[in-house]
């Protein structure tokens, strides 16, 4: 087999046809020139507060990066596809927030269960014994609901989107953990209401 038939076929992929540049070099050309060391601790002092600028200009980029960062979270908590983070992007997770946010789950007790929790330790023993039980049973129902919920958003997801790779133990663990969150908290925002329909 000649190099032309092998480079149509694709098989064999040939050389860049130069060296591989050393380290060195790599980083000298990202950098671009290096200033000396300063010679003396008073040259460096006066390097830093060149570069550093003054106070009034630290005092706008900083505000600067507070209102971009603020404009970045009022976008990720409108729901803007570039602003979320990799796990809440994509049109099937917003389907499944969706899903979610259309109802009331026994699963958003959680938090408040979890108080209640916390303020009965401090009772009596006979008071605890009684929070801790009925909050056990509760956590199984929470379960139960949990489950039941992941399984209705994949059935929804899987008719919607019959072509996407998202779903199962992933899709219904997400939902699952959105609808313990207390409603407010809830990132990004709810689109929909409960009893809404999606």
């Amino acid at each position: 087999m000649d190099e032309s038939t092998a480079q149509t076929r694709g098989n064999v992929s040939l050389g860049k046809g130069r060296p591989t540049p050393s380290r060195r070099e790599a980083e000298g050309r990202r950098r671009g020139p290096v200033a000396p060391a300063p010679l003396t601790a008073k040259e460096a002092r006066a390097r830093r507060k060149a570069t550093r600028g003054s106070k009034d200009e630290r005092k706008a980029a900083s505000a600067e990066r507070r209102a971009k960062a603020a404009d970045q979270r009022a976008r990720m908590m409108a729901g803007e596809d570039k602003f979320l983070l990799p796990r809440d992007k994509g049109p099937v997770r917003a389907y499944a927030r969706d899903l979610v946010d259309s109802r009331r789950n026994f699963v958003g007790l959680f938090m408040p269960m979890a108080l209640i929790l916390l303020v009965a330790l401090f009772l009596s023993p006979e008071v605890q014994s009684i929070v801790t039980l009925a909050l056990f049973i509760m956590m199984i129902f929470m379960g139960i609901d949990g489950y039941l919920l992941g399984r209705r958003v994949n059935n929804k997801v899987r008719d919607r989107f019959p072509e996407t790779p998202d779903g199962g133990f992933k899709l219904g663990w997400y939902s699952f953990v959105r609808a313990s969150q207390v409603r407010k908290m809830r990132a990004p925002k709810p689109r929909v209401g409960p009893g809404d329909a999606v």
